[in-house]
C-alpha cells in the first residue's frame, strides 16, 4: 500500500489535539449549516394553508359565522381543515424521516487527531483538520492539499465541467466536490457557513412545491368560478333581501346557494385519495415528501438504472484468468497491483482478495478513474503494468477483442492486463501508452433475486427500463437480457452516440442497453 504523504511529506499531517479542536469547537469554528433539504413547519403550514381553495371556502365560512346561520349549514368549512390537515401531517412526517435518513446515509469524512484517523460527521469536522481524502470520498469542508498520490476530483456540481480535475500539494480542493480517483490529505481552511458548496447553495436554495396537474386543473377551475361567484353572490344577496326578514338570513340563504357552486367535495376526494396512496407507498418503505408526488410518479414511463449494484449483487469475486503470455508473472503482476492502491475500487479489490502481493517496490501509480477506465503501476525492476478495460486499451483489430468479448458474453466484467512497453511509463496526462496483451481477467457479476421480477413489474406498468451503464457493452447485454430488459440482445457503445439532437434521441428511443457510458454521458 503507498501512503498519500509518500515522496513529498508535508510537516504536520499528524492533526490536531483534542485541546485544539475542543478550542475550536468553542470558538465557534465547526462545520455546521443549515440543511438545504429541510423544510421548516412553517413553510409546510403556509402551502398547505393558503390556497386559492382555502381562500374561497374560508371567505364563505367567514360570512357564515358573521350571519350566525346554524352549525349544520357551516360544516362545509371543514373541508379545509381536513384538506389543510392531510397535506400538513403528511409533508411533516416526510420532513421527520427524510432528516433521520440524512444522519443515517451522510458523508462521514476521516479526520485526523492525535496521530490517528478518526471517522466523523460532517458538522464535527473543525478549522485546521487534516482530512483524508479517498476514491469515493465526499469533500464536506474546503481545503489546501497537503499531500496525495495520483489525486483527481470531480467539480462537476459546482463549475459544470466534468472531467476530473487533478490535485496537488498546495491547491485547493472545495467543499461539494468528490474524489474520483487516487488518495491524499487536505488541511481544513474553510468550514461551516464559510465553505464554497454552503455559499452557493444559501445563493441558491429556493424551495419548489411539486405541482399537480390535477390539483392545478381543479384550483384553476375554482379561480375561474371565483370570479363569476363575486358578480352572482351580489345579485343573490340582492334577491334573498327582499325575500328575507333579516340580512343574516339573506347572506346565509346567499352562501348556501353560491358555495354549492365550489367543488370542495372535489378537492377533498382528491386530497383522501393522493393519502392513500402515499400510505400504500408508505407501506412499501417508499417515502413520499410531497403528496403530489404520486401523481408524478403515476406519469413515469421510463426508468433508467445502472448494472453494477442496481441489477447485480454487491461485491465482486475474480471467476477466472486466461493467460495471453505464460512467460509472464501475470498472477504476481495482478498481485502487485492490487496491492497498488490504498483505496481500491471493487474491481480492484477482487483482484487483491484473488492474488497475494508479492511485495514489488512502488514506484509511481495512475489510479482508476471511470472515465479514463484503466489503472497502471510503475514497480522497480518489474516495468509498467495496466489494468482496464480491453477496448479502451487495444486497438479494434486487436486478435484478443473477440476472446475478451466471449467472456463478456457470460455478464462478467472481463479486464486486461497488460505490460506497458512505451518509453515513457503510463501517466494520466499522456495515456497508457502501448500496451503488451498479457491476461484476460473475468470478473463475476451475479443478478440480483429480484431483478428480473422488478423488471417485469415495470414492463407490466408500461415501463421502459433502460440500463446506463459504463461496462462493456457486451456485458451489460448479458446481464440485461437475464434480467428481462427488452433489446437487450442489441447493446450500444455510448461511445458512438451522435452528437446530433435528433439522432441521439433516435437512438436512445431505439436501444435499451448501453455501454461504455462515461461520467459526463450520464
Amino acid at each position: 500500500m503507498t501512503d498519500p504523504t509518500a515522496g513529498g511529506v508535508v510537516a504536520d499531517t499528524v492533526g490536531l489535539t483534542g485541546a485544539e479542536v475542543a478550542q475550536r469547537v468553542s470558538a465557534g469554528q465547526v462545520n455546521a449549516a443549515p440543511n438545504p433539504n429541510s423544510r421548516s413547519l412553517a413553510s409546510i403550514f403556509r402551502e398547505n394553508v393558503f390556497t386559492s381553495f382555502n381562500l374561497v371556502i374560508g371567505t364563505m365560512w367567514a360570512l357564515m359565522i358573521i350571519a350566525q346561520a346554524p352549525i349544520q349549514d357551516s360544516l362545509f368549512g371543514l373541508v379545509i381543515i381536513f384538506n389543510s390537515a392531510i397535506g400538513i401531517i403528511q409533508e411533516y412526517r416526510a420532513k421527520r424521516t427524510l432528516e433521520k435518513l440524512s444522519v443515517v446515509g451522510e458523508a462521514k469524512p476521516v479526520v485526523r487527531r492525535d496521530g490517528v484517523a478518526v471517522e466523523v460527521r460532517p458538522g464535527e469536522v473543525v478549522l485546521d483538520d487534516v482530512v483524508e481524502l479517498r476514491i469515493g470520498d465526499q469533500v464536506v469542508v474546503d481545503g489546501q492539499v497537503l499531500a496525495g498520490s495520483g489525486l483527481e476530483a470531480d467539480e462537476s456540481l459546482l463549475t459544470g465541467e466534468a472531467d476530473p480535475v487533478a490535485k496537488h500539494p498546495g491547491e485547493e480542493v472545495l467543499s461539494g466536490s468528490f474524489i474520483v480517483a487516487g488518495s491524499g490529505l487536505m488541511r481544513a481552511n474553510r468550514v461551516g457557513a464559510d465553505a464554497y458548496a454552503t455559499k452557493l447553495a444559501a445563493e441558491a436554495r429556493k424551495f419548489t412545491v411539486t405541482r399537480s396537474e390535477l390539483m392545478d386543473s381543479i384550483m384553476r377551475f375554482v379561480r375561474i368560478m371565483s370570479y363569476v361567484l363575486i358578480p352572482l353572490g351580489i345579485l343573490l344577496f340582492i334577491s334573498q333581501m327582499r325575500a328575507s326578514p333579516n340580512w343574516q338570513e339573506a347572506l346565509s340563504g346567499t352562501v348556501a346557494g353560491v358555495v354549492t357552486m365550489v367543488p370542495e367535495g372535489l378537492v377533498l376526494l382528491t386530497s383522501v385519495a393522493m393519502a392513500v396512496a402515499v400510505v400504500r407507498l408508505g407501506q412499501q418503505r417508499t417515502l413520499v415528501q410531497e403528496m403530489p408526488a404520486v401523481e408524478v410518479l403515476a406519469r413515469v414511463d421510463v426508468v433508467c438504472v445502472d448494472k453494477t449494484g442496481t441489477l447485480t449483487e454487491p461485491g465482486m469475486s475474480v471467476q477466472e484468468l486466461v493467460e495471453l503470455d505464460e512467460s509472464a508473472a501475470a498472477t504476481a503482476a495482478l498481485g502487485a497491483l492490487g496491492g497498488s492502491e490504498d483505496s481500491p475500487n471493487p474491481t480492484l479489490a477482487a483482484v487483491a482478495a484473488a492474488y497475494p502481493d508479492p511485495g514489488w517496490q512502488l514506484v509511481g501509480t495512475v489510479p482508476f478513474s471511470s472515465a479514463r477506465k484503466w489503472s497502471a503501476a510503475t514497480f522497480a525492476d518489474h516495468g509498467s503494468w495496466v489494468l482496464g478495460a480491453p477496448e479502451m486499451l487495444l486497438d479494434a483489430d486487436s486478435p484478443v477483442r473477440p476472446r475478451a468479448d466471449g467472456l463478456a458474453a457470460s455478464g462478467a466484467r472481463v479486464l486486461l492486463l497488460g505490460r506497458s512497453v512505451g518509453s515513457a511509463p503510463p501517466s494520466a496526462e499522456d495515456g497508457a501508452g502501448q500496451v503488451v496483451p498479457v491476461a484476460l481477467v473475468s470478473i463475476d457479476q451475479q443478478l440480483r433475486p429480484d431483478a428480473a421480477g422488478t423488471v417485469a413489474y415495470f414492463l407490466d406498468q408500461d415501463v421502459q427500463v433502460k440500463v446506463i451503464s459504463g461496462d462493456n457493452p457486451v456485458t451489460v447485454g448479458a446481464i440485461a437480457a437475464a434480467a428481462g430488459i427488452p433489446r437487450a440482445d442489441d447493446p450500444f457503445d455510448a461511445r458512438e452516440l451522435p452528437t446530433d439532437t435528433e439522432e441521439l434521441a433516435g437512438v436512445l428511443e431505439s436501444h435499451g442497453v448501453f455501454g461504455r457510458v462515461t461520467p459526463a454521458q450520464k
